[in-house]
């Protein structure tokens, strides 16, 4: 399936396969440090980090780089939806994007324990996914 990828956030680059499952194993390490951790804040900040890294590791297998610029975020959860078809992937990972805003920006949130759990639960139902989609990338794996 080809998809449309905006100059502005994207750049046209080829990666090869180690590139590609180091960008993944990378996204992998922040969900187990999200996994082991008990602090909400963590699981939440680490979930969202793996998220992240998921789109960009999917985003260079279709063979493109994100360009760090102001809204790189929201078309990384983007494409990331629209790679795996699955529109909550863009409405839960930019509520995920909001909250970490208000953190970074607005003076700090409060991450509950419960809903800490359930970022943690939501990424990794989303990291199944993309190992399957990887899996189902014949040509390159």
């Amino acid at each position: 399936m080809n998809f449309y990828f905006d100059t502005k956030f994207f750049q046209k680059k080829k990666f090869d396969k180690r590139t590609i499952l180091k960008y993944f194993r990378n996204a992998i390490e922040d969900f187990r440090i999200a996994f082991n951790d008990r602090r909400p804040a963590v699981i939440f900040n680490f979930s969202y980090a793996a998220l992240i890294k998921i789109g960009i590791t999917l985003i260079a297998l279709q063979g493109y780089r994100t360009k760090s610029r102001r809204g790189h975020h929201v078309k990384i959860l983007e494409k990331l939806s629209e790679i795996l078809d699955d529109k909550n992937i863009e409405i839960i990972g930019d509520r995920m994007r909001k909250k970490r805003n208000l953190d970074l920006y607005e003076g700090g949130i409060i991450i509950s324990q419960k809903e800490a759990k359930d970022y943690l639960n939501f990424t990794e139902k989303v990291i199944k996914k993309a190992k399957e989609y990887l899996k189902s990338q014949k040509s390159l794996f």
